[in-house]
Formats: structure tokens, C-alpha cells, sequence
């Protein structure tokens, strides 16, 4: 196959009929971390190697995020673009919901076992079926050959999704992309907001970004990509302190830029942080913080 095909359940793999014998890759993938990108460049090599197709099998949004409430690293659509880079032949992002939390393991297998994988790729703390009942045993049992990698390390820590979560809720940015292994970004739309950055000389951008997507809280220095290119700025990322009665959001001041980003989708790279979030006395304080804010974003960028 020449691109990706996306599927949303395993049986409409099958009924395609677009792959036979694939290499899987089973995984949560939340945020796509370097332990992730390892498991992803050995399916890509075992599925070169055996001449068969190559096949990532996961879950949106996380297990994690519908049952504990936990807030994810990537959306569906921030998923696909961490993937997009591995030119896989197929992934199915199967919609995670209470419903879907309850199949038993064993009709997980059983649509497994109709694709006929060669092999099986999948990190060490992979479970699957209701309760978490299924484990590496079990499909050792479905398929000959299941290779179980142990949990990668940075520096002696073990590269987990909950501690790059930890980070970000820190505001630890330039933290989280080391174990990463890329920016932490966040995908949304472009609204029409209240219009205040551009009566002090300001203009915002404010983001809709996925519900339960988590964010870092402060002022950040920031990348910006759009339909009209690439972009330096700065944003202010959570509530807004001087402004209580609004709730929570991503706002972005895009540096020397003129364009109509209204109704776009926009991606945003979180590259510094600047400083937490300050209640203001007025706005001629607020003008001012701006201001020192655009300076120290600009150096980030050495603009």
C-alpha cells in the first residue's frame, strides 16, 4: 500500500482485505513518546524485512482518560500526525467508550487471530480487554511469535506517559520533549474570542483544543503552523486571572503576522515557558507584562 488507511475496528481491516499476515503493534501510544517511536521503527523493520504489511492497533482516547479521568497527551487527530511520520500501511484507532471497555479479551483475540499476524510487537505494561484481563500471555497463545520490549530509559528513568503528563502539568515543556523525543504540541480551531489583546496592541489567536487534551498552565514561548505557513509567538495558556468570568483557554499572539486565522486549524508547539499566570491591576500592567513577555519569547527565537 502507497499511504496510511485509517480504520476505526479491526473487523473493517479484514473485511478490506488490505492487508495479510501484518506485523501489529498493540499500544495506547499517548503522546507518541521515544519509547513508543522505538516499538514503531521495529514494526517498521520487521514488516521490510518479512515483506508484509505493517499495522498499528490502538485506542482513542486512552483507557486511562475514560475510566480515571486522566488527561490525554494527543488527540485523534494529533495521534495521526505523530504517525504520519512512520508511513505505516494501516491504523485502527478503535473509539474507546464504557461500551468498548467491557469486550471481553477474548473477542479481542478472536479479531486478532482473523488478520493472522506474522508478529506481534508490543511494550511490557500492555493489557487489554475488560478489567485489563488479557496480557502477553494471551497472545503468545493467538500468535507464534509476540516480542515484548521492556520499558525504554532516559538518563535511568523509565519514559512513561504519566511522567511526561506530570511534566506538562508542571509546565516543564522543554522537559517533556526530551522524553517525547519531539514538542509538545496541541491541534485546534481558531474562534473568535473577546477581542481585548487587540485594543492594548496584542491580537490572540484563541484556541479550541480537544476536551480532555492536557495543557500546561502559563505563558510560553511558542511555534505556530497554518495553512499560511510557520510562525514565532507567545501564549497564555489557561485561566485568564484578571479576567475570572471567562473560562480556561489557549490564547496565542502570532509575532509579526497580519493573516486571518479564523476557523483554521492551527498547530501549536510549546517551545519555553515563560512565567505563571499573574493577576494584573490594570491594564496598563498588563500592557507591560506583554511587552517584557514578547521580549523574552523573541530571544527564545534569537528574533
Amino acid at each position: 500500500m502507497s499511504s496510511t488507511n485509517i480504520f476505526h475496528d479491526l473487523s473493517e481491516l479484514f473485511a478490506e482485505n488490505l492487508v495479510q499476515n501484518p506485523v501489529l503493534c498493540l499500544g495506547t501510544f499517548d503522546g507518541l513518546h521515544l519509547g513508543h517511536k522505538m516499538l514503531l521503527e521495529h514494526l517498521k523493520k520487521r514488516s521490510n524485512d518479512l515483506n508484509v504489511s505493517s499495522v498499528v492497533v490502538s485506542f482513542q482516547p486512552p483507557p486511562k482518560s475514560l475510566l480515571q479521568g486522566v488527561r490525554f497527551l494527543s488527540s485523534y487527530e494529533e495521534k495521526l500526525k505523530l504517525m504520519s511520520t512512520f508511513a505505516l500501511d494501516a491504523i485502527v484507532l478503535i473509539p474507546f467508550d464504557f461500551d468498548y471497555a467491557k469486550t471481553d479479551k477474548h473477542v479481542f483475540l478472536d479479531q486478532l487471530k482473523a488478520l493472522n499476524p506474522k508478529e506481534i510487537i508490543v511494550g511490557e505494561d500492555f493489557r487489554f480487554g475488560h478489567k485489563r484481563e488479557g496480557g502477553i500471555e494471551d497472545l503468545k497463545e493467538m500468535c507464534g511469535c509476540v516480542e515484548n520490549f521492556d520499558l525504554l530509559d532516559l538518563e535511568g528513568r523509565p519514559i512513561k506517559s504519566s511522567f511526561i503528563r506530570l511534566q506538562i502539568q508542571e509546565a516543564n515543556v522543554k522537559e517533556a520533549a526530551r522524553y517525547l523525543g519531539h514538542d509538545y504540541f496541541a491541534i485546534g480551531t481558531v474562534q473568535e474570542g473577546q477581542k481585548r489583546g487587540r485594543g492594548i496592541g496584542y491580537p490572540t489567536a484563541n484556541i479550541m483544543v480537544a476536551e480532555k487534551k492536557a495543557l500546561p498552565n502559563g505563558v510560553f514561548a511558542v511555534e505556530i503552523e497554518s495553512s499560511h505557513g510557520r510562525h514565532f509567538g507567545m501564549a497564555n495558556v489557561g485561566a485568564r486571572p484578571s479576567f475570572e468570568e471567562q473560562p480556561p483557554s489557549l490564547e496565542v499572539h502570532v509575532f509579526d503576522f497580519s493573516g486571518n486565522l479564523y476557523d483554521q486549524n492551527v498547530t501549536v508547539h510549546f517551545k519555553e515557558f515563560l512565567r505563571s499566570q499573574i493577576k494584573f491591576a490594570g491594564i496598563e500592567e498588563v500592557k507591560a507584562q506583554l511587552v517584557e513577555d514578547e521580549r523574552k519569547a523573541r530571544q527564545v527565537f534569537g528574533i
